[in-house]
């Protein structure tokens, strides 16, 4: 009878542990402050676009496919923004640095390098351009 209570509560901890990650999945989070930018991220930035989405990827991400669409989709529909994508895989280093730890994990930048945002796993495209809308020009028309 034990080892029965034993399973029903690793299924109720599986279960509750699920939910948490599907609810933080595509939740747009606010930046925490940083120094330096690394070296391949900060190559990625256009002086000239307001918000740069870098979506940090993975060879083996099974997402990633999903948030570029949402993401190349997003930016050709929205000015000022502009969408990269930058494979981790061979640079942990630069994960690390930035702090991610999952892939894909999208982080919002200004041309100046400041992060704006960060969205881990697939982004839900209205609650991050109401995010980046302060920091996108006004829309024409």
């Amino acid at each position: 009878m034990a080892g029965a209570w034993a399973l029903l509560a690793a299924v109720a901890i599986v279960a509750v542990v699920a939910l948490v990650l599907r609810a933080r999945d595509g939740r747009v989070r606010a930046a925490k402050a940083r120094g330096d930018l690394p070296a391949p991220v900060r190559d990625l930035l256009d002086r000239d676009t307001p918000v740069t989405l870098v979506q940090l990827s993975t060879e083996f991400c099974a997402n990633c496919r999903r948030t570029r669409e949402v993401l190349e989709d997003l930016a050709g529909r929205t000015p000022g923004l502009r969408h990269v994508e930058l494979d981790v895989t061979d640079l942990p280093e630069v994960a690390a640095g930035l702090g991610v730890l999952r892939a894909p994990t999208t982080l919002a930048l200004a041309p100046s390098g400041a992060e704006l945002l960060r969205v881990g796993g697939i982004p839900k495209p209205d609650p991050l351009v109401a995010a980046l809308r302060p920091h996108l020009p006004p829309p024409i028309g």
